[in-house]
């Protein structure tokens, strides 16, 4: 990476000291509270250097903007695709996997980012309250003639 920054070190900060999995925009408005006068671009440009340095983590979430991540432990994300929140999940992927998948095809893995696709539990239970508020409704409504 080049050389250090007043605005790479605000950005990275911000990052870091999050655990929401912050988008650009978020991030653009975090720092601009120390850094009033930084432009899109230049975070636009800080994102990327560090994340190409390993000091954070661009995460590419299917049909929604970039993401980041100052945690750059070995984690796996859950990601609900209702309210779009991301989840850090500190559990271990079955370790043989990376000796079967050489033995199979002779490629070398030497890291993983697995993504978790589906409903947390605040909308689970979202659905579940419209489920029963829709069976509920149609049961009055279907009643008597």
């Amino acid at each position: 990476m080049s050389r250090k920054s007043i605005q790479r070190d605000a950005i990275l900060q911000v990052i870091k000291n999050t655990t929401s999995h912050p988008g650009v925009d978020w991030i653009y408005d975090e720092v601009r509270k120390e850094i009033p006068n930084i432009s899109l671009g230049t975070v636009y440009r800080n994102l990327r250097l560090l994340a190409q340095a390993g000091e954070i983590r661009e995460l590419d979430i299917p049909g929604s903007a970039k993401r980041f991540d100052g945690d750059t432990s070995n984690h796996r994300h859950l990601i609900c695709e209702k309210c779009g929140r991301i989840f850090d999940l500190y559990e271990a992927v079955d370790p043989k996997i990376e000796a079967r998948i050489f033995q199979k095809t002779g490629f070398k893995v030497k890291r993983q980012y697995l993504k978790l696709i589906g409903l947390c539990s605040d909308c689970q239970k979202q659905e579940e309250q419209l489920k029963t508020y829709i069976y509920d409704n149609s049961l009055i409504k279907g009643g008597e003639k």
